[in-house]
């Protein structure tokens, strides 16, 4: 029809086989492929505190839908939910039920292994509780070129720096105070606290790692440290503080610091070496 323009990315979902069941995908890239020849194809991650989130949120569509138009291919993964923190009972049904640590890095490792016969080497990354998932993948993920880690917390209990807390406002004074963090983790992860958070002491075959960090978020400290982790094992590391931001920026499309981050990490993404 006269007048209309053909969307330039093309956004298609599927579901691959999973050691849990199936596990539904979706996937964008550049319809010129041109744009994006050449280019690693990035998983993503949502996140959501390990229990809601699904590929409809802005963490995720949004996201995968901006790198896209910047020429990176990405593949975005509905990995399985954890239990509501406090009512372990509620949403075990339904068509996925929801399942505890390790069964949505499993699904992020499974979507990482069915993609490798199409694109060697890709690249790994995600927001909050899915930058801790996407780093906890690494272990067992097929070789990776490079991971991207935007506001995760990637310890089991979280550093504490009374700095970084007066920084905070709004509801996540409450619903991020460390010592709440701390109980959720420990409630999703249950015995397998590596399935959530990898090894402080076994991260020398991590991949070169973007981290980008808000700078008013109490998980920005878990963030340094973990940056400090990633150096002491000769990972390279690049890492920002986005100045005045707030966690979860990544689900406000057309702000700043969305846009912000979508063009470090798709210049970061240009930089990244493919073997």
């Amino acid at each position: 029809m006269r007048g209309m323009h053909q969307d330039p990315i093309e956004v298609a979902d599927d579901r691959i086989d999973g050691p849990h069941g199936p596990v539904p995908i979706r996937r964008y890239r550049p319809r010129d492929r041109s744009a994006g020849k050449g280019s690693p194809t990035l998983v993503w991650v949502h996140g959501g505190g390990f229990f809601r989130g699904d590929l409809d949120l802005p963490e995720s569509h949004a996201v995968a839908r901006a790198l896209a138009e910047r020429g990176l291919p990405v593949v975005t993964v509905d990995y399985r939910l954890g239990p509501l923190p406090g009512l372990p009972w509620l949403g075990r049904g339904g068509p996925r039920g929801r399942r505890r640590a390790p069964h949505a890095r499993d699904e992020i490792v499974a979507a990482l292994r069915h993609l490798q016969d199409e694109a060697p080497a890709g690249l790994l990354g995600g927001a909050s509780a899915g930058a801790c998932l996407a780093a906890s993948a690494v272990a067992t993920a097929p070789p990776l070129v490079g991971l991207v880690l935007t506001y995760g917390f990637f310890h089991a209990r979280l550093p504490r720096d009374p700095a970084v807390r007066r920084l905070v406002r709004g509801h996540r004074r409450l619903t991020h105070a460390p010592l709440l963090l701390d109980l959720n983790n420990r409630a999703y992860a249950g015995g397998r606290p590596a399935a959530v958070h990898p090894a402080s002491d076994d991260l020398g075959g991590f991949p070169r790692t973007l981290l980008i960090d808000a700078e008013r978020d109490v998980m920005r400290a878990s963030g340094e440290r973990f940056a400090n982790e990633l150096e002491a094992a000769d990972v390279e590391v690049e890492r920002h503080v986005l100045p005045g931001s707030r966690h979860a920026f990544l689900n406000r499309p057309g702000t700043r610091d969305f846009d912000d981050t979508i063009e470090r990490v798709a210049e970061w993404a240009d930089r990244t070496p493919i073997r």
